[in-house]
């Protein structure tokens, strides 16, 4: 995190480093949602409708994050950010390998707190530096900007979080840093991670649940690497370049053999997005693609019970999102009137996490959304914000208006978030 409106990770330049505290800060950030449906809890009912016409309220808190970044030295950073998702749920997996390799799940409390960051970070030079420990995995737009005044809804952009890990979070080692001037100025991360588990791979959220974190220890037979570039040339202008690759999500498994009959199971990622800002519009777009090999033959695993997480098949092979909104400042307008900062925005989405199946395979139409948003977002503060926001999905099409061959999905939402630093010293 990195104070002002607009959120960047712990440390992501060297040069904020010394600009923004001396030796220790602590702060944080927050969220939350209540929500007003006219669609059941469940799209795969069965029939020909999709998900049941049902009004139903919903009240959450998404996500308190609690951050903090301790200088040992100018050079030497330490960085980490505690995360307690929806008032928090729970539990532990354990494998018992004395009990002949069987899964064991505990619950042990009423929150999940989760540890999404921990790492130390060496600075050496604008242009190369160092970090190892728990880092973000900066794929896609929403993982590398994930704060919530990043975006205009009350929730996060659909599209991302439908198909890989969001917040993407696993252990390695990165090199970071920026370079060039004037019109040809980048930064750029550039990481060896913990790489996805494919038992965690499903219909619903292709490999979204792959990321590692089950047990006390992480697979690293089969590393994920992962880069990002970012253009920073035109002043309010950020265009951004990522990937993502594990050669074999089989091999991190949790019992080795469990995908051996199968061979290497590869997983690819591409992403670009982009950012333009300034007083008077903000506007963000991006798109996301994946490819996963050998998708129908984990499927197979999954439907003779050898793979112990979800057994929801089939998995696709290729899957898609992309996405785009734009917000209007109107304060910008009427400067003499120190009006209050209100964004009216829209945002469009489609995702598809069964976009393509290997040969054989019937992809499911249930998962195929788009999607429309628009709402207002009122500034109280720099970073405290008042969202409110109505959706409308079409299930089964692609069409950016129309309606698709299932029931629409429609809700009403409104929400409160804040992004900042408490102490510095």
């Amino acid at each position: 995190m990195a104070a002002g409106l607009l959120i960047a990770a712990p440390a992501a330049k060297a040069q904020d480093q010394s600009e923004e505290y001396t030796q220790f800060r602590i702060g944080g950030y927050g969220e939350a949602v209540a929500a007003f449906k006219d669609y059941g809890i469940n799209r795969f009912n069965g029939g020909t409708d999709g998900n049941t016409k049902t009004d139903r309220n919903t009240i959450s808190i998404p996500r308190f994050i609690l951050a903090l970044d301790y200088k040992f030295n100018s050079k030497w950073i330490l960085g980490a950010e505690i995360e307690f998702e929806s008032g928090g749920t729970g539990s532990a997996m354990e494998l018992e390998n004395t009990e002949n390799g069987e899964y064991e799940t505990e619950i042990e409390k009423g929150g999940e707190v989760v540890l999404e960051q921990f790492h130390i970070t060496r600075l050496i030079h604008p242009a190369i530096n160092v970090r190892a420990g728990h880092i973000i995995v900066p794929v896609g737009l929403t993982n590398a900007h994930h704060e919530p005044i990043n975006f205009f809804g009350t929730v996060r952009p659909e599209g991302e979080s439908a198909l890989i890990p969001c917040t993407w979070h696993e252990t390695g080692l990165e090199l970071f840093g920026s370079f060039g001037k004037g019109y040809a100025r980048f930064d750029y991360q550039a990481m060896v991670v913990a790489g996805l588990n494919a038992n965690g791979f499903d219909r619903n959220g292709w490999v979204a649940g792959g990321k590692q974190g089950f047990f006390e220890e992480d697979n690293f037979t089969s590393p994920g690497y992962a880069a990002r570039l970012d253009y920073k040339g035109v002043k309010g202008l950020r265009v951004g370049l990522s990937a993502y690759y594990c050669a074999d999500a089989g091999a991190n498994a949790d019992k080795a053999q469990t995908y051996s009959s199968v061979g290497e199971i590869p997983v690819k990622i591409f992403s670009a997005d982009a950012q333009f800002r300034n007083k008077y519009v903000t506007a963000r777009g991006n798109i996301l693609y994946g490819d996963l090999g050998k998708s129908a033959a984990i499927g197979k695993i999954y439907q003779s019970n050898k793979a112990p997480y979800s057994k929801l098949t089939p998995i696709a092979k290729n899957v898609i999102s992309y996405g785009a909104e734009a917000g209007i400042n109107l304060s910008a307008f009427f400067p003499e009137k120190k009006a209050p900062v209100i964004y009216p925005f829209a945002r469009y989405e489609y995702y598809n996490p069964q976009e393509k199946g290997e040969q054989g395979q019937t992809m499911d139409k249930r998962l195929q959304t788009s999607m429309w948003t628009v709402g207002l977002n009122w500034f109280a503060l720099p970073n405290l914000v008042v969202k409110a926001d109505y959706t409308t999905r079409q299930i089964g099409t692609s069409k950016v208006f129309g309606s698709g061959r299932y029931n629409s999905e429609n809700e009403f939402a409104i929400g409160i978030a804040y992004v900042g630093w408490f102490f510095k010293k």
